[in-house]
């Protein structure tokens, strides 16, 4: 493979301008992260201490081995709802390692409204065991929870991918050969009961942990028995006489080191196979990602200026570099990880969809995991562009994109609109990850695209009533509709909905797809097999 050969002079004014202008958003970013992470009122916190116990992400510190990172998942989860009372959605998801294994880690923060769960809470937990069920991952429960939020129980308790979810993934992991091991070190109450009930191994933290389908409050308004929570369902309980749980642990860190134990008896089973290289830092400085990061849409940024502070040694294999170069295509390694590299470059013509196609059909024979960089407006519109079969060849692209059957991770590093999200692998198309960059926006087209839609519409049905929309009429809808699309469209808004699975700091991005590749080859990849390609 070749090197790039960056155009970029990382010293000039427009460059550091840019990359001011950026490390404003950067640091707003940074900002809103560290108020999530911080988690919930200090008072919380310092309860939550008080009984000897250790905080959600304290406990997954120690789980994992030692000097691996953890990779969390929707940090932001729930951001700008319910006033922000519900940080992370009151659960902390992620990958780590755990005795050399890529495992699936969740967890549940007792702090934020302990530990309950609303809407957010709930795709976040089943959003996690997906990509576990996707990849084979392990999967550790490090329970600490009251349930269903009963004010919000509407929306988490009836539907298909609500609050029963849960054991159903369990129990279709746990059939499929996926361990599914649980840590008792908090409430465990109704529902909730059903997570160690229903897992491999359970472990329960004395004088902690508690399981019981009704807790005492309940059980005295059903039947008048007055009852403590640990008479009821504690560690004594459920080790010595109901035998729900396997394991009794003095503490929380006791409790952890018997799952790392857990984790010393559990098969290896056939992973995928990959040729692999020696890791390397990249040729150029990922830092520079902050002059390059897309902050006016409008303006184009070479995609193989984003290439090349993201893979191994900058250098990059590209396919069909003199074709369709609104669309960037080649191999390259990632911390050692062979990747095919799919880079939006501009808008999607039938000759870019076409490149598209063919390159990841290259990549499913071969087995290559592809990595898709969004910064794309879209398919290009047009009387000659419909004539010459834009929708047909369009949905080549999007049809070879939907049966590749080896692992897909996106990140979208600047735009994301229309169906140009689907062609390059959105969330519709079930990346194994998916991430945004701070600076980036995401919906059906772009704000000033969609005002002037929306005002040809309302203009041609009043003067189909013989009227005419005055200039300041059309000024008041258009600023309304640019400031709806700033705010739907933001990674923010995004994120806290869970269209993604977190937001990233550009420099970490090799950092996750590395991690993510590597649990991708837990499970061999199928193989890719593609209906009818319309010609």
């Amino acid at each position: 493979m070749y090197r790039i050969d960056s155009k970029i002079d990382a010293k000039s004014q427009s460059f550091l301008d840019h990359k001011k202008a950026f490390q404003t958003i950067l640091d707003e970013y940074r900002e809103k992260l560290q108020s999530v992470i911080k988690g919930s009122s200090p008072r919380a916190v310092e309860k939550h201490k008080e009984r000897g116990k250790l905080l959600a992400r304290e406990r997954i510190d120690i789980l994992v081995d030692p000097n691996t990172p953890f990779l969390e998942l929707s940090t932001m989860a729930a951001y700008g709802h319910y006033e922000n009372q519900f940080p992370s959605a009151g659960i902390i998801t992620g990958i780590g390692v755990i005795q050399g294994r890529e495992t699936l880690i969740i967890a549940n923060d007792a702090t934020v409204k302990g530990g309950t769960y609303v809407k957010e809470t709930i795709k976040k937990h089943v959003r996690a065991q997906e990509i576990a069920m996707e990849n084979h991952l392990p999967c550790v429960y490090m329970v600490d929870s009251g349930g269903v939020f009963l004010p919000e129980q509407s929306n988490v308790f009836p539907d298909r991918f609500d609050f029963g979810r849960f054991f159903y993934n369990q129990a279709r992991m746990s059939a499929a050969g996926i361990p599914q091991i649980a840590i008792v070190m908090g409430s465990c109450t109704a529902g909730g009961a059903y997570v160690p009930a229903m897992s491999d191994e359970t472990i329960i933290v004395k004088d902690q942990g508690t399981i019981f389908i009704g807790g005492p409050p309940l059980v005295k308004a059903a039947t008048g028995e007055e009852v403590t929570a640990e008479e009821l369902g504690g560690a004594d309980v459920h080790t010595q006489i109901s035998g729900v749980a396997d394991h009794y642990a003095e503490d929380d860190r006791h409790a952890v080191q018997i799952c790392r134990n857990i984790f010393q008896t559990l098969e290896h089973k056939k992973k995928q196979v990959l040729e692999l290289s020696t890791p390397e830092e990249p040729y150029y400085d990922p830092s520079e990602l902050y002059g390059l990061a897309p902050i006016d849409l409008k303006k184009p940024v070479d995609a193989r200026e984003i290439i090349a502070r993201m893979v191994d040694g900058s250098r990059f294999q590209e396919f069909k570099a003199r074709y369709a170069p609104t669309i960037i295509t080649g191999f390259a390694n990632i911390m050692g990880f062979p990747v095919g590299i799919i880079a939006s470059n501009g808008v999607l013509f039938s000759e870019t969809s076409l490149k598209g196609a063919h390159f990841v059909e290259l990549c499913g024979m071969r087995n290559i995991p592809i990595l898709f960089l969004q910064n794309i407006t879209g398919f290009i519109v047009g009387k000659e562009y419909e004539r010459k079969g834009i929708a047909r060849d369009g949905a080549k692209f999007v049809h070879a994109v939907a049966n590749a059957n080896v692992p897909k991770f996106t990140v979208v590093f600047g735009g994301s609109f229309g169906a140009g999200n689907y062609a390059m692998a959105g969330r519709a198309y079930d990346p194994r990850l998916m991430f945004m960059w701070p600076n980036s926006k995401i919906s059906v087209m772009g704000g000033e695209q969609a005002a002037g839609v929306l005002i040809q519409v309302k203009q041609d049905q009043l003067r189909a009533r013989g009227e005419e929309m005055k200039a300041a009429d059309i000024e008041k809808l258009r600023n309304s509709i640019l400031e709806k699309y700033e705010y739907e469209g933001s990674a923010y808004y995004s994120t806290g909905r869970l269209w993604d699975d977190g937001i990233l700091d550009p420099v970490d991005t090799r950092k996750a797809i590395a991690m993510g590749i590597a649990m991708s080859l837990n499970k061999p990849f199928d193989k890719t097999d593609y209906g009818i390609f319309r010609m």
